[in-house]
């Protein structure tokens, strides 16, 4: 009888996921969803990112026993011919003795000039980690050796950085030595010297980490993302980061997790994040004309009981959005979206619409 109960609960949940998983592939805008990989020589995974290159998609992730365990390195599959290559590991925390420490939030990027490049993170903790790049001359196949980023520069904290109109990169970063603050990253040269601002928040009016970038017209530069208040942080700059104003928050829940967000060719800006002030899930979509009032425009995922977090979001030259996404820390997930197609809802004092 027991084994009974047990198998009927099993096919109830299974079939209750089939019917999410339909409800969400209805969605307007939806065009397709896969794994990135099926099997891995890790357990665990977490922090992809996602780039295009001019041989195609390329994503990366950090993989291993466990976060914050030695074995975790960083991990990489392209894409070719419509199809994820197996991952492979192209970054590890080896040093010079022998020991072994673990890898942390890679960030992908491709200038307009110059090499691919891979940023991460090494290090025992997020309060003791360092900035590392790797360079790659061929769209991610092999890579240069890494070097350690210089002494202040973290490089980007999970999220991509953007390319400025005079061809400055600046990275969205942020610490946790002494509590959460944000602070960006400039090279006026491909990478090969940087500058920081001073942090933009003080602990005491906001904890805030993750940021990711917004271009909102000439010289216009908005950044949002994690906040240990629950919500979605935001922050504006009108002389392309130099400066920053005050931290506010939208009326946009989320749970302390990460989000990410992209600047759409139409000029609306795209938000992907957890919709919900408890749990890595739901995953939702939103979408602004101005980056200040948003719109609901997709669920991505929604099981309570399960982790769907950390995304990533580009869109390519095609105008298809592409978000990659831990999927309960087991694999990456590769969802593409038509942004042309979203039908968007208005929320009501945050809530999400029905």
């Amino acid at each position: 009888m027991k084994t009974l109960l047990i198998l009927l609960l099993f096919s109830s949940s299974l079939h209750a996921e089939d019917q999410r998983k339909l409800e969400i592939a209805k969605q307007p805008g939806y065009v397709r969803a896969e794994f990135i990989y099926e099997s891995a020589p890790f357990p665990q995974c977490h922090a992809s990112t996602i780039v295009e290159t001019s041989q195609g998609l390329v994503a990366a992730w950090f993989g291993g026993t466990r976060e914050k365990n030695p074995d975790v390195c960083i991990w990489l599959s392209r894409q070719e011919n419509g199809k994820w290559t197996a991952p492979v590991r192209v970054a590890d925390g080896i040093q010079s003795g022998g020991k072994q420490l673990p890898c942390w939030n890679p960030v992908l990027f491709q200038p307009e000039k110059g090499p691919l490049m891979l940023f991460y993170k090494v290090g025992p903790s997020p309060d003791t980690w360092w900035g590392m790049l790797k360079t790659s001359t061929d769209c991610g196949i092999t890579w240069g050796e890494p070097r350690r980023l210089p002494e202040g520069i973290l490089g980007p904290i999970k999220n991509k950085p953007v390319q400025l109109s005079n061809g400055d990169i600046l990275c969205p970063t942020s610490d946790e030595t002494k509590g959460w603050r944000v602070h960006f990253e400039r090279s006026s040269d491909g990478g090969k010297t940087w500058n920081a601002t001073e942090p933009v928040n003080t602990k005491s009016e906001a904890s805030i980490i993750q940021p990711s970038i917004l271009l909102r017209g000439k010289d216009q530069l908005l950044a949002v993302g994690r906040s240990q208040q629950r919500k979605i942080f935001q922050i504006a700059s009108s002389d392309n980061g130099l400066h920053w104003g005050k931290v506010r928050f939208l009326d946009l829940p989320n749970p302390n997790s990460g989000t990410d967000a992209v600047t759409l060719k139409d000029g609306r800006q795209l938000l992907v994040y957890n919709h919900t002030p408890l749990s890595r899930s739901p995953l939702n979509v939103a979408v602004s004309e101005n980056g200040e009032t948003w719109k609901a425009a997709m669920i991505l995922e929604n099981d309570p009981f399960r982790e769907f977090s950390y995304p990533a979001v580009i869109q390519t030259r095609d105008g298809l959005v592409h978000i990659t996404y831990t999927w309960k820390r087991e694999r990456v997930r590769h969802v593409v979206l038509d942004p042309n197609k979203f039908v968007l809802k208005e929320f009501k004092s945050g809530v999400w619409p029905d």
